[in-house]
């Protein structure tokens, strides 16, 4: 399969600058994608187009990744309908680390230059930069963005001279980058269009040259109607200690049928013929969720390792009743005690489980025995047999609300 042929199964293929997009299948380009430190992490918003870049770089093309230190000071305001709040210096010199490891992780193995456009900003004058760049940037074309127009509205919140002089710093980067590496393509989001198309009127007002531009399409939770990337916590995170690996996998064990051909799709490496098959089990067997456990363990392989994603399928399991706690290693256990709540043994059964969480009385938790609603270590327990032994136990009630009970 061509590049240009894969994008377009994985639905990669959004708006672009090629007249024809078979292109990059007949030449080798430099390209770069870039990340504001504008957070202590990428998201898997961000990590939708960074597998887009994964296929560029595996089909030949030369990776540039640019962590931007300097767009980063101001953030991108395309999208905002408010002034976004400046983040320190050491803030930024902490996300700037931050996302620069998690490019190592997520391109792992393959070949790329890292950048910071900071390096080219710090010692670029005001009236130098006016001169040599911003005489070349019509207002028309600025003023013209829908987001600009937006804030400028009556109604709208306005917009300062630091978020407005956004694009034109983008747009730089990519002539710099042309200029001093070669870069004729850039990579980004949907969201990203605009300043990417400035960079290219920069390069070719500028330098003379031909540049270009392929956006991935915004990912959209086809149940919903709405971006695609939130759970009731929040945004994901690639970050472990902003989103757990147990969570993170438990938020893509969790989506939806509609759209979980597309997720397989643009988030995991598989091949055409592997998802293929891992489709037509899935539809002869929904219930089982075989899709959503395949991608659940692929994207929790290509953000947190191998170790960590076999760990916490094995720990999910469990409270899908499909492995016993009994069974699983200290290592996997503990995950659930970061996940779960902890509680002591009282001496008293059904004070425990009103403790744990598990029932809002003892007369409650009575009734749920009564009912063998309750279960300790994966066996369903009654009121005559329910004790708990030494050490620790996972107790569950119902499908969905589980404990870890310790014993000493």
């Amino acid at each position: 399969m061509t590049l240009s042929e894969e994008l377009a199964w994985r639905g990669f293929v959004n708006q672009t600058t090629f007249d024809d997009i078979s292109t990059i299948d007949t030449s080798t380009m430099t390209f770069y994608f870039g990340v504001d430190p504008s957070a202590p992490s990428m998201t898997i918003g961000n990590l939708a187009t960074a597998m887009m870049v994964r296929h560029f770089i595996d089909h030949g093309h030369n990776a540039i990744l640019l962590v931007g230190g300097a767009t980063g000071m101001i953030g991108d305001p395309d999208g905002k309908s408010e002034e976004r709040d400046l983040i320190t210096f050491e803030e930024l010199e902490q996300n700037k680390r931050n996302i620069s490891s998690q490019y190592q992780v997520i391109f792992n193995g393959q070949d790329f230059t890292l950048v910071d456009n900071h390096d080219w900003f710090k010692d670029i004058g005001y009236l130098s930069f006016l001169r040599d760049v911003g005489k070349h940037v019509p207002m028309r074309q600025m003023l013209g963005r829908d987001f600009v127009q937006a804030r400028l509205r009556e109604d709208g919140a306005g917009i300062s001279y630091a978020e407005f002089s956004y694009a034109l710093i983008q747009g730089y980067d990519f002539l710099h980058l042309y200029r001093e590496h070669g870069a004729t393509l850039q990579l980004c989001g949907s969201d990203q269009w605009g300043n990417s198309i400035a960079g290219v009127e920069l390069i070719r007002r500028i330098a003379g040259g031909e540049a270009h531009v392929w956006s991935a399409p915004l990912v959209i939770n086809k149940a919903t109607g709405k971006k695609f990337g939130k759970s009731e916590a929040g945004a994901v995170w690639l970050d472990e200690s902003l989103t757990s690996p147990f969570a993170f996998y438990q938020f893509w064990l969790n989506v939806d049928d509609a759209g979980v051909e597309d997720y397989l799709k643009i988030y995991t490496l598989l091949s055409k013929q592997e998802v293929e098959d891992v489709l037509a089990r899935f539809t002869d067997n929904k219930a089982a969720r075989l899709a959503q456990k395949t991608l659940a363990y692929e994207v929790t392989k290509l953000v947190h390792g191998e170790a960590k994603a076999e760990a916490v399928q094995k720990a999910s399991q469990v409270l899908f009743g499909e492995a016993s706690f009994s069974d699983i290693s200290t290592d996997e256990k503990a995950i659930l005690e970061r996940e779960l709540r902890v509680v002591e043994f009282t001496d008293d059964e059904l004070q425990t489980l009103v403790n744990a969480g598990l029932a809002e009385s003892k007369k409650q938790a009575r009734t749920f025995l009564e009912a063998g609603a309750v279960s300790v270590n994966n066996t369903k327990v009654t009121l005559d047999d329910f004790s708990l032994p030494p050490g620790k136990s996972l107790l569950q009630r119902g499908k969905n609300t589980f404990a870890i009970v310790e014993r000493k």
